[in-house]
């Protein structure tokens, strides 16, 4: 018989779907989508709310409906970003949630969760493509005071994020591994539901070994965009 493939490779573009021995039958031009919608334990990757390719909600095709690529709704006249279909599907729930929290006062855009490790290399390169870009990042190596308590800054700064994002790392894998403050962190975006993974020289397979729940969430992957493609996109999701 034959087996998904998703709990491993993941269904994340249409290609990807059809390929699947267990699911192509499933598949069709017309469904798109859409047959994967109640996938039993990836629900996160295709939730309801998603909108099919070429439906006014969300992806705007830019060859037809079937192509690799996409344009979100959010995405300005002119824009030069460029988004893969998957990622439209993944972001498009995380922007309507900035969309409702977009009056609430005083609130950073994100809230960057990261390994301690990375707090010098890849989280800081982050954080600085982002300020460059107008958005408004909480990061702890700026905004943890010396001698405060580590744990209640955190709660502070999720509670005055929009979105958090987490940067998938091989440190942080370690990190979870050992159930350190990244954990925490990450358990308290995660029941938020606002919440953006970027992996970063790791893979989705690796994050499922560690936290199935995070390696659920389709995000971006700087494999497939460079870290300032990835803080376009950022940027342009979290624009008023």
């Amino acid at each position: 018989m034959a087996r998904c493939t998703a709990p491993i490779e993941g269904h994340r573009s249409a290609s990807a779907a059809a390929a699947c021995p267990a699911c192509r039958g499933r598949y069709s031009r017309s469904s798109g989508y859409n047959s994967y919608s109640n996938y039993s334990g990836y629900g996160s990757y295709f939730s309801p709310s998603y909108s099919s390719p070429g439906s006014s909600g969300g992806v705007r095709s830019s060859s037809g409906g079937s192509g690799s690529s996409g344009r979100p709704r959010w995405s300005r006249v002119g824009s030069s970003v460029v988004y893969t279909l998957a990622e439209v599907r993944a972001l498009t729930p995380i922007r309507d949630n900035v969309e409702k929290r977009a009056s609430l006062p005083d609130l950073r855009d994100v809230f960057l969760c990261h390994a301690w490790d990375d707090r010098g290399g890849p989280a800081k390169e982050l954080h600085d493509l982002l300020e460059s870009r107008g958005v408004s990042v909480w990061f702890s190596e700026k905004d943890i005071i010396l001698g405060s308590s580590l744990l209640r800054e955190i709660d502070r700064g999720l509670a005055k994020s929009r979105v958090g994002i987490v940067l998938v790392t091989p440190a942080l894998l370690r990190r979870l591994r050992g159930e350190g403050i990244a954990d925490k962190e990450l358990s308290a975006l995660l029941a938020r539901d606002l919440l953006v993974p970027i992996v970063h020289g790791t893979t989705y397979e690796d994050l499922r070994e560690v936290s199935p729940l995070l390696g659920s969430r389709s995000g971006l992957n700087t494999a497939e965009a460079s870290m300032p493609d990835v803080a376009a996109k950022l940027a342009e999701l979290l624009a008023p």
